[in-house]
């Protein structure tokens, strides 16, 4: 026995010289005093012996354990230093080396757009909602009185998830969740994303940004809806900007009009980007239908109000000049580091 505590000693001394990482002695430590180390053994086999042998070899193995124990300790603590130093003169910096140059993000021109409008609605007292993108038909279609046999229902136009939830076609889906929880007066702006299955296009894209107006309370008229559009066009572009109203059909509206305003980049003479008309359609409006109205529990014999939405798109190609809406999307840094 007291030769296996030697040759254990030695045994142990000759790997210790060996280890090179500090995970490698506790790799160490744990074979030979683990619980199925030779030590362990050791304190089982001592059962063995001769019983006046047990006190004097029992000594010789703690005194092994203890040493084994001890050595791994100063092993441990050498070669973690050493380490750390090595760690510290590869990670050192030279303060003297010029710094280098930070790269700072950017609104993207489509978020920059729609808050510019958001915060000049918000300025104007409307309040802003939101709307999920994932819906129901109802919400989106039948509560916005869109007939069964709508076109817009259609699937080449619509993304149905299933047949009764969908992906949002307009931010018009906010209406009725907010007529259904306020009461009159109601003054708020949904913006939002929504989606059409359409052919995607320089001019048109299977999603796009929107924001939507609607104000309802006694005795709103078309002539609120106009200054509202007029006071819009002309902070937003910041000048004062002629507009003109087209008549013009939408399920949730009657009477609906077009909104168009004078090209801001010819002021109305005639240029690419107007097609030559001098004008440029910016959004569709109108009264708010009685029916989603009353879809929306509010009595249209007592109120009345208006409603329209715009695409964020849109605008922001009219701010920039800007001529293919796929470049919104595509994440070219040459376009994007221009905003």
């Amino acid at each position: 026995m007291q030769e296996q505590v030697s040759s254990l000693r030695k045994k142990f001394q000759d790997e210790l010289k060996t280890v090179q990482h500090s995970k490698e002695v506790e790799q160490l430590k744990v074979k030979y005093l683990g619980k199925k180390g030779p030590i362990q053994d050791l304190m089982l086999h001592l059962r063995d012996t001769p019983q006046e042998m047990r006190p004097q070899l029992g000594q010789q193995i703690n005194a092994l354990k203890e040493e084994i124990s001890q050595l791994c300790e100063q092993a441990l603590q050498g070669l973690s230093q050493a380490e750390q130093a090595l760690r510290l003169a590869e990670e050192s910096t030279d303060i003297t080396l010029p710094g280098r140059h930070g790269h700072l993000g950017r609104k993207h021109p489509i978020a920059k757009v729609m808050q510019e409008v958001i915060d000049i609605l918000t300025g104007m007292s409307f309040s802003v909602q939101y709307g999920p993108d994932i819906d129901t038909d109802y919400y989106n279609y039948e509560g916005l009185n869109f007939p069964p046999d709508h076109p817009a229902r259609d699937m080449q136009d619509t993304f149905y998830i299933t047949k009764e939830i969908l992906l949002r076609s307009h931010t018009s889906n906010t209406q009725l969740r907010v007529m259904e929880t306020h009461k009159p007066p109601i003054r708020i702006i949904a913006p939002g994303t929504c989606y059409r299955n359409e052919t995607i296009s320089s001019r048109s894209h299977v999603f796009f940004h929107q924001i939507e107006g609607l104000y309802i309370d006694e005795k709103v008229t078309f002539a609120d809806l106009f200054a509202t559009m007029q006071e819009l066009w002309s902070k937003l572009f910041q000048t004062q900007v002629k507009t003109r109203f087209r008549p013009s059909y939408f399920p949730f509206v009657e009477p609906g009009l077009e909104v168009d305003i004078a090209c801001v980049s010819c002021e109305g003479k005639g240029c690419r980007l107007c097609k030559q008309t001098g004008w440029l359609e910016i959004c569709g409006a109108g009264m708010v239908h009685p029916e989603v109205l009353k879809s929306g529990g509010i009595d249209p014999e007592r109120y009345s109000g208006y409603a329209w939405g715009m695409g964020i798109e849109r605008l922001t190609m009219l701010r920039y000049g800007i001529t293919d809406i796929r470049m919104f999307t595509e994440n070219d840094l040459r376009f994007l580091e221009q905003f």
